[in-house]
């Protein structure tokens, strides 16, 4: 039991660390034009449902609402 909860605890790490990166990543992209763009291209992919998705759409939404 304890090496699972030793490996959820490493999954969370890097899920939050996946996030971390991804966060600095999209915070660069700060203009409307450029969060539009972003958008766009999720929109094509198809993709909408997906977690990582999802959280790109709440990335970029907290990104609208600092601008």
């Amino acid at each position: 039991m304890t090496a699972s909860i030793l490996t959820r605890l490493q999954e969370i790490r890097e899920s939050h660390a996946r996030r971390r990166v991804l966060w600095r990543e999209l915070s660069a992209y700060t203009t409307t034009d450029e969060l539009n763009d972003i958008e766009a291209a999720i929109a094509r992919s198809g993709a909408e449902a997906d977690p990582e998705t999802q959280q790109i759409r709440r990335f970029l939404a907290a990104q609208r609402n600092a601008a």
